[in-house]
């Protein structure tokens, strides 16, 4: 959760359904919820990206050169690798994201927007 510092990321539990995200903490106990859609685990997307696999270009860089050649995903908007003018495999999200990634992506998206 946050402390209210303007520097603090949200982490949000990994699962999804029907592309929707659970809005509950990481590690919450019960089901998932997303307003007022609930599910079970099983009920569950895969946690792989539906953006896995498409085309992309490399983002627009700030000025140290950041995202440094990845594309952002327009699945679930993190920036990904490309291998052949593709988006490399990934997970919808990283619960081992490092904090300095997620104020990274934040910059971005205030700099370029959605």
């Amino acid at each position: 959760m946050t402390t209210g510092a303007p520097d603090d990321i949200m982490r949000f539990c990994r699962s999804r359904r029907d592309g929707r995200r659970c809005t509950r903490p990481v590690d919450h106990a019960g089901l998932h919820r997303h307003r007022t859609v609930m599910w079970a685990d099983t009920g569950a997307d895969p946690l792989r990206c539906p953006g896995s696999g498409a085309p992309g270009e490399p983002a627009a860089m700030v000025p140290d050169g950041w995202p440094h050649g990845r594309a952002l995903c327009a699945a679930c908007h993190r920036f990904v690798p490309l291998h052949d003018g593709v988006l490399a495999p990934h997970d919808t999200s990283d619960a081992g994201e490092p904090r300095a990634e997620a104020l990274r992506r934040r910059e971005w998206f205030n700099t370029f927007g959605w």
